[in-house]
């Protein structure tokens, strides 16, 4: 089962690819959006495998956006417009279809996109997925771009986050959650440990038994991730 979101600013167009997607049994529609700023905040709450996207869409084309992606999913174009087939191919897009799209040509690249799908699941273990130095944030309407390594600690205000940044006395403040966050993460740049608390490795000072220090800063380690700071340090604090 492939979870996969719509993407288009025409009303009608959205119905009608929503409509697509419900008759082909492998996709489970998660949300269907109006512009690229709403389908970032899907994206940043869920884990989606697919997209389907219009190109001409207000503030921030279909292009545009899967361009500003780090992680991406992916993604069939859905358009009015022949011209943008060269464009779409150089970002690797699963298929583009025409509007407007036969069932039997839907389902066709459905087929493909679960094809692919299916071939990334088996390579997993043995073909890792190049790693970014960075990745996007919704804030304020636009896209913020965030290296990994400016990055001090995260912290989470229920359905938002405040993420600490060395370049910028000011937190970016984002509507999403810390698990949802701390999946787009690279796993060896940072570490859980607090429910409350993710942080960066090398920003880490000093580490004590029940806090982590990222210079003057000192922030609690919860019970339940004790074990999260013997396995970095190599020794037990907890004996």
């Amino acid at each position: 089962m492939l979870n996969c979101i719509a993407v288009d600013d025409e009303p009608l167009a959205l119905s009608l690819v929503e409509d697509n997607i419900s008759k082909v049994a492998n996709l489970k529609l998660i949300a269907t959006c109006t512009d690229a700023f709403e389908a970032t905040k899907v994206l940043q709450e869920n884990n989606i495998d697919l997209i389907f996207i219009d190109i001409q869409m207000p503030g921030l084309t279909g292009l545009q956006f899967i361009k500003s992606l780090a992680k991406k999913p992916m993604v069939i174009l859905i358009t009015a417009y022949k011209q943008y087939a060269l464009d779409s191919y150089d970002l690797d897009v699963v298929d583009y279809l025409v509007k407007p799209v036969a069932i039997d040509r839907f389902m066709k690249a459905c087929n493909k996109a679960e094809d692919l799908h299916q071939l990334k699941t088996q390579n997993k273990e043995t073909s890792a997925p190049p790693i970014s130095d960075h990745f996007f944030l919704n804030v304020d309407y636009s896209l913020l771009k965030v290296f990994f390594n400016d990055i001090l600690y995260i912290e989470s205000l229920r359905d938002y986050v405040k993420v600490h940044l060395k370049s910028t006395n000011k937190p970016i403040v984002t509507r999403m959650t810390l698990r949802v966050l701390e999946e787009q993460l690279p796993t060896i740049k940072f570490i859980r440990i607090h429910k409350s608390y993710l942080l960066g490795i090398d920003s880490i000072t000093a580490i004590r038994k029940n806090s982590v220090f990222i210079k003057d800063i000192e922030l609690p380690v919860g019970e339940t991730y004790r074990d999260v700071i013997t396995k970095l340090t190599g020794k037990s604090m907890y004996e």
